[in-house]
């Protein structure tokens, strides 16, 4: 009907050759013209394979047909439920939906028990929050993004990943390392982009209902709707509830925390199939968890010294819209501009100490995307702009002991940039994507961020890549930080400097890594493996330091502050429908403590992993193994006997499995 759309990944090849070349995300293809004329054969899944004519032609526009049309031939695949994507120049892991059925995840924190790349720990039984770690680094120092626009970050840092509920999820993008500067400049040990189900896309209605055993119930609700040829709309909605107070270790405190979490989007999308997009809508958040001691009660014991107990209170309010024009006659040439807005509020207690804060978000980033005189020399540039105002006051106040003190933290942070990138391709030999970006901090001042990002196939089973850039943010220590809450340490900022925020420096690190990916056949049938090497050093650096067991410091880095990160991997297809994945994984990372260089604490040198996944038909049986290494764990001698630790932890032994049947029709 005449609503073309471009075909990323078609296969180009003249005839009578095996080598040929693979179409770009806007369908964009450069092949050398062989002498005299030849037959060009383009083919692509589910599209009708098309064989051309050509001569001395500088440029071609080539239309397949639907492969509906044909009526004799049923062409079927088994694509990989994790995945290196080949057309992207930057190392990025594609965990489809069909990954995420692996597990029972109920959000995003669970969602990587199946993946080697990210390290998923419980930051303590408290607040119930979860820490993933790229690179042997806390999340904090990952980028989230929720469909390339910033996700939960700031004071929502902590618990941001269980507010993404797993039902929502289409595919999650891991990018270790910088990623792009037109993403901002925050990102220093990775990128992790989530895509949401789209309207258009999805079934028109779905209730999910989930029960463990410990009485936790999760519900989820999508519904669609067709409005017009041109306009869709989406609501996703999610509701997780625990009224069971679960102790199963019996020591009088729960291990998780009780209550209720409810989440809420609804986004409406315009496509006039001639160019033009647009897509608005609003997310509304409301968690509310208490814990501490099985028998407290918020009405008759908080802030007593009856039972100790914490409440976290978060209420989250936010709007988006994004708006895209691609010109029709110019494929490689668009517009594009993102918006979002939030307001956060948290009110939180742990015991007497009572931490309330607020952050205030404003967000746009404008992007022209075209190329130079060839597709081989493209470029996007643009300018951003974020504005945050966080509010913070941390009290502690036991007035049983005489003991009170409190912190105020407010600040105002308004950071517009400009940025540049250039991308250039050599048939599907050689990419580059070289990337500057200039901000102006309203508190730190003018920074500029260099991003350069290197591929090299010499042939379509290899790929060679190279990245290495700086990132820079600004620590949120108290938000980052929920779980020291939750201990006895008396809060200290040190080397504190009026007119930065809490007193600190910014944080700033760069970035190098290597990585190769191979694809062979084993037991003749498709086989990946990959060898990856990452370095993160950083130049200035807010530490937090534990290794006073009576407070929490947090200072300005004095000395080296580093991580080492070494993964291999293998993914095989060992037999029909039965998938294996092995990897093991070394992280070395250090800072200095008091003028001493240590261990990081907490973090594993180690960890080995094995998951084994058979499909046939409607069953699915998974397995998923992780052996993790010892930890160092920060000092404890200054207590008891009876209250002292070792200074390593001991290694241990996870292992999930998970069996399912789909009922009706199977996509």
């Amino acid at each position: 009907k005449g609503r073309f759309q471009p075909l990323e990944g078609a296969t180009v090849v003249w005839m009578g050759e095996k080598a040929g070349v693979i179409t770009d995300v806007n369908g964009v293809f450069r092949i050398v013209l062989k002498e005299g004329g030849r037959k060009l054969i383009v083919s692509y899944t589910g599209m009708i394979p098309d064989t051309l004519e050509v001569s001395n032609s500088k440029e071609m526009k080539i239309v397949l047909a639907d492969g509906n049309m044909l009526k004799a031939v049923e062409v079927t695949a088994r694509q990989r439920t994790s995945l290196i994507s080949n057309a992207r120049i930057e190392r990025t892991q594609i965990m489809t939906e069909r990954e995420l059925f692996k597990a029972a995840c109920c959000n995003l924190s669970e969602s990587f028990e199946t993946n080697p790349t990210v390290d998923v720990a419980n930051n303590d039984a408290m607040t119930g929050s979860k820490q993933i770690q790229l690179l042997g680094l806390s999340s904090s120092y990952s980028q989230l993004t929720i469909e390339n626009m910033p996700g939960p970050r700031g004071i929502a840092t902590a618990l941001g990943l269980n507010y993404v509920p797993g039902a929502w999820i289409e595919s999650i993008q891991i990018t270790k390392g910088v990623g792009s500067v037109v993403n901002g400049y925050e990102s220093i040990s990775g990128q992790i982009n989530v895509e949401l189900k789209k309207p258009e896309k999805t079934e028109p209605l779905f209730l999910g209902v989930n029960v463990n055993e410990f009485g936790k119930t999760d519900l989820n609700l999508s519904m669609v709707q067709k409005l017009s040829p041109k306009w869709s709309t989406g609501l996703l909605m999610h509701n997780d509830y625990l009224n069971k107070i679960v102790d199963m270790n019996m020591d009088m405190f729960r291990d998780m925390p009780t209550g209720s979490t409810f989440n809420i989007l609804n986004r409406w999308k315009y496509d006039d199939s001639k160019g033009m997009q647009m897509q608005f809508g609003f997310k509304i958040l409301q968690d509310y968890k208490v814990s501490g001691q099985t028998d407290f009660s918020p009405q008759r014991d908080k802030f007593t010294q009856h039972m100790y107990g914490v409440g976290i209170n978060n209420d989250r309010r936010e709007g988006f819209a994004k708006i895209g024009y691609v010109f029709p006659e110019k494929k490689y040439k668009s517009l594009g501009l993102q918006l979002s807005a939030f307001d956060h509020t948290q009110d939180a207690y742990y015991g007497w100490l009572d931490y309330k804060s607020r952050q205030k978000n404003v967000y746009a980033n404008f992007i022209y995307q075209s190329i130079i005189k060839s597709t081989e020399h493209k470029f996007r540039t643009g300018f951003s702009f974020q504005n945050d105002i966080y509010t913070e006051k941390y009290n502690y106040n036991n007035r049983f002991a005489n003991i009170s003190y409190d912190y105020i933290f407010d600040r105002k942070e308004a950071v517009p940039g400009v940025f540049f990138e250039y991308t250039y391709s050599y048939l599907d030999k050689f990419n580059l994507v070289a990337g500057i970006r200039a901000d102006n901090n309203s508190m730190y001042g003018s920074f500029v961020t260099p991003r350069l990002h290197m591929k090299y196939s010499p042939n379509k089973n290899l790929a060679i890549r190279i990245a290495l850039g700086r990132g820079q943010r600004t620590a949120n220590i108290l938000a980052e930080n929920m779980s020291v809450f939750a201990s006895s340490r008396k809060l200290e900022v040190i080397q504190a400097d009026a007119g930065k925020a809490y007193g600190l420096d910014q944080e700033m690190a760069w970035n190098k890594g290597i990585s190769i990916d191979q694809n062979f056949y084993l037991f003749n049938r498709n086989a990946h493996a990959s060898l990856e090497f990452f370095r993160t050093d950083f130049t200035q650096q807010v530490i937090m330091d534990l290794e006073n067991v009576r407070k929490v410091s947090f200072y300005n880095l004095n000395g080296k502050s580093y991580s080492n990160s070494f993964m291999a991997q293998i993914d095989a297809e060992v037999a029909d429908h039965l998938d294996l994945r092995l990897a093991y994984r070394y992280h070395d990372v250090k800072s200095t403590y008091g003028g001493v260089l240590l261990q990081k604490p907490l973090v594993a040198s180690d960890r080995a992993f094995i998951n084994v996944a058979y499909e046939f038909r409607k069953w699915n049986f998974d397995v998923t193994g992780n052996w993790v290494g010892s930890k160092r764990i920060p000092p404890t001698d200054a207590n008891p006997m009876q209250y002292r630790f070792p200074a390593n932890s001991n290694p241990y032994t996870t292992v999930n499995l998970q069996l399912s049947r789909t009922l009706g029709k199977k996509d």
